[in-house]
């Protein structure tokens, strides 16, 4: 797997990932709580899709007024609608974010204060970027029928809707083939704590001896 080099400019980075409804924002907070730095794509993709995010006048100018919401940012469940029903409407939102998203995680990353820092990307592994700038890769894995149940619960969707999802990111085997370390998040909170605060001892170890 290729990791980052080390180097003295940038602060060791842990690349978290996995599948939807793994619980990869649970254990980020866990990170956190113990003094990691947290960079979140997810919470930059929504800030660029906010009312007045910076991809919302290339997603308007691509997609016109269906998928944009009434107080202007991006309408989240037409975009969806619009990605599954077109099979190059991924493609093409994902050209417009992507490289956003990319710029502005390095650009959190150097400036995040912590003992190191979480790169918490859902397409770590898809997007092979994102693997050369980490130093560790832990994947968050759970049961898929944990995950259908997880997404359904706070969002509502069908679980035929949530399979779909699934489906387009990498399987539970490519996530756990490309993971230096595996967070097993299909049992208690009590466990997934336990498993973070060992994790972090080792991060801080290793982020210690590089600094």
């Amino acid at each position: 797997m290729a990791t980052a080099p080390p180097s003295p400019s940038r602060p060791f980075i842990v690349g978290l990932t996995g599948g939807i409804g793994s619980g990869k924002s649970a254990a980020a907070e866990l990170f956190v709580e113990h003094g990691a730095g947290l960079v979140d794509t997810d919470a930059i993709a929504h800030a660029l899709t906010a009312a007045d995010g910076a991809a919302m006048p290339a997603i308007h100018a691509r997609f016109g007024d269906a998928v944009i919401a009434a107080d202007g940012s991006l309408d989240r469940a037409a975009m969806r609608a619009r990605v599954f029903a077109q099979a190059d409407a991924r493609q093409q939102l994902e050209a417009i974010l992507h490289p956003m998203i990319r710029d502005e995680s390095a650009r959190q990353c150097t400036t995040a204060r912590g003992i190191y820092v979480i790169l918490a990307v859902p397409l770590l592994v898809e997007s092979g970027g994102y693997r050369t700038r980490c130093d560790r890769v832990c994947v968050v894995d759970c049961p898929p029928e944990i995950q259908v149940e997880r997404v359904r619960a706070r969002s509502g969707l069908e679980e035929a809707q949530i399979r779909a999802i699934m489906a387009t990111q990498a399987s539970r085997d490519q996530r756990l083939a490309a993971a230096d370390d595996v967070i097993d998040n299909g049992a208690s909170l009590e466990y997934l704590r336990a498993q973070v605060a060992a994790l972090h001892s080792h991060y801080a170890s290793l982020a210690a001896r590089r600094a």
